[in-house]
């Protein structure tokens, strides 16, 4: 059986953590207003307090945030290829496929999950799965 390369087998085996929501934690607003004693003074001579007082229904414990791991990033690599049109569609038929199972994908997700099956392959399975695709010409076609 062929081996899959460190990214593949990390990604694999890699544990699905769930994060827990924080708790909300509530807040009133009390406002006074303090008076002096001449009614007739400035309103500058009134002065307004306001202090935040947490309710008593709140949990005083502090919730830590779960710590990310940092997985490195992967560098990506763009390139193009050259595969017949029959090949192509079915691509649109899979991903229809796929869609009704509720499980959308994109073309290159299709592509990479291709790849890591073949890679699984036995060195027999992958011959006899290579000797089925026939070659063909790579490079772009000449212009008219």
């Amino acid at each position: 059986m062929s081996k899959i390369n460190p990214i593949q087998a990390a990604a694999l085996n890699a544990p699905v953590k769930k994060s827990e929501p924080a708790k909300p934690v509530t807040v009133k607003t009390v406002v006074t207003k303090t008076v002096t004693a001449n009614p007739a003074a400035s309103s500058a001579a009134t002065k307004a307090v306001t202090r935040k007082v947490a309710s008593p229904k709140t949990d005083k414990t502090k919730v830590a945030k779960p710590v990310k791991e940092k997985t490195p990033k992967l560098k990506m690599e763009r390139d193009s290829f050259t595969i017949p049109k029959t090949e192509y569609a079915q691509f649109a038929v899979l991903k229809d496929r796929l869609a009704k199972l509720g499980q959308p994908v994109k073309k290159s997700e299709l592509l990479r999950a291709g790849i890591m099956h073949l890679t699984a392959m036995t060195d027999a399975a992958l011959k006899a799965a290579l000797s089925k695709v026939p070659a063909i010409k790579t490079g772009r076609p000449k212009k008219k």
